[in-house]
């Protein structure tokens, strides 16, 4: 057995064992689930799926469709991103209710919405209590919390929207063929991140990582080696770090990418790790360039005394367009705000997870089946449209064909909304079809 699989086998059991403790002490939730035919019998229905209106309901006349959410809300070490991601869930659903809904029924998310403060412990015990009573999940936050529930959730064929970007996700042999992921992963947006700057900038001789250990930071790494191999680059030796609030501060990083010196570092950290690398390196003289993965910002960087290394070394990497941008998307994002800006860019983040979910929901609904086994029976080969702010995408079939690999990039810029100027709208490079992505990057932990 590889380590892949035993460390798979090891979370399986260990999530198998806390799911059967939580079933005994969860709290005794009354479930809002209609089942067998809906309304006029034109759509069968299992669990989540009421023919109640929902509580607070946009229309009165319609049945009621109920998604989970789980995810660090309070005090855990994403909830700054997490909250406004959820907040732009909650908008999404609300303008498709007003739209009418889908099928007869409309969207609630908030009442089976948990704070897991991104606690796989946490994530399964509260999965555990709200799994039995909706239909599908419309957020999920972090792959390793992701993975302590998921062979529950083939089990219960309940469909789910990862917020994390790990490659995993898009190999049916690793979710069940139940995992609706949005834009690229990390892997693959360090390959096109490093074509971008090859074209547009430089051509890197040297090349090096810096990430969290894992789905994120070894996913990113992975990409950079990838690359590196394809574009006879030297790729230095990846360096691993965790969130400060673990590691005290970023000097390991700053002495190991000084001695190294890479004309590129591909970042896979958090906004504040981010922010002191960048900085710190700055003022020790190094030469170098920074990409940024996409969970690296936050327009507050701005406000610290890293701002001027980061507007002249940084260069932001994400699948969806920023504030600046101009799809469809962006403008109905806009407007659920009435003018107001969101707190960072979660909330573009949060607007992005919705569309798969809708699309399902509309086929199965289409196909006249709303239980969680005819909504995780239309994904293989679902096309969603992301109304522009991102790459339409269609699920299933062959990853690598399929595989989303579009990078927006974007420089810091005090004078714009959320600290982010475009300067390149879904650039593709030559090296992600060169590889082989017939398997996740890494493993998930």
């Amino acid at each position: 057995m590889s380590l892949r699989q035993r460390s798979r086998a090891a979370l399986v059991l260990s999530a198998a064992a806390l799911l059967a403790l939580t079933a005994c002490t969860a709290v005794d939730e009354t479930s809002p689930t209609s089942t067998g035919d809906a309304g006029d019998g034109s759509i069968k229905t299992g669990q989540g799926v009421s023919a109640d209106p929902c509580p607070d309901a946009v229309n009165a006349d319609n049945g009621c469709i109920y998604l989970g959410v789980l995810s660090d809300l309070t005090e855990g070490p994403f909830a700054a991103l997490a909250v406004p991601i959820t907040d732009a869930q909650r908008a999404f659903w609300k303008r498709v209710n007003e739209d009418g809904g889908i099928g007869g029924y409309d969207i609630d998310i908030d009442t089976y919405t948990r704070d897991t403060k991104y606690q796989a412990a946490e994530h399964a015990a509260q999965y555990q209590q709200i799994s039995s009573n909706i239909a599908g999940i419309a957020q999920t936050l972090g792959t390793v919390n992701t993975e302590s529930v998921l062979p529950d959730m083939i089990e219960r064929s309940l469909v789910a929207v990862p917020a994390s970007w790990w490659s995993g996700y898009a190999f049916d042999d690793n979710d069940g063929g139940i995992i609706l992921e949005t834009g690229y992963s990390y892997c693959t947006e360090a390959i096109v991140g490093l074509d971008w700057f090859a074209e547009k900038q430089a051509q890197p001789e040297k090349v090096q990582a810096v990430g969290y250990p894992g789905d994120y930071g070894g996913d990113s790494a992975e990409g950079v080696k990838r690359w590196a191999e394809e574009n006879g680059a030297q790729a230095l030796t990846a360096v691993a770090t965790g969130p400060n609030q673990v590691v005290g501060n970023q000097d390991a990083v700053v002495a190991a990418v000084l001695q190294g010196g890479a004309d590129v570092v591909v970042l896979a950290v958090g906004p504040a790790e981010t922010a002191e690398i960048v900085g710190k390196l700055a003022a020790s003289g190094f030469g170098g360039r920074f990409l940024g993965s996409l969970p690296t910002w936050n327009p507050a960087l701005l406000q610290s005394a890293a701002a001027p290394a980061l507007t002249g070394l940084y260069h932001h990497l994400s699948p969806y367009e920023g504030w600046d941008g101009e799809s469809d998307a962006l403008t109905a994002i806009k407007e659920s705000l009435g003018g107001e800006l969101p707190t960072n860019q979660g909330y573009i983040i949060g607007w992005a997870l919705n569309y798969p979910m809708k699309a399902a929901l509309e086929a199965a609904a289409e196909a006249g089946d709303l239980t969680p086994e005819g909504i995780a029976a239309v994904i293989d080969g679902l096309t969603v449209d992301f109304e522009g702010m991102t790459q339409e995408h269609v699920y299933g079939g062959d990853p690598q064909e399929n595989a989303a690999q579009a990078v927006l990039v974007s420089v810091p810029d005090e004078s714009v909304d959320l600290g982010l100027r475009t300067v390149e709208r879904f650039f593709e490079g030559p090296t992600f079809d060169k590889t082989d992505y017939s398997a996740a990057c890494v493993a998930s932990s």
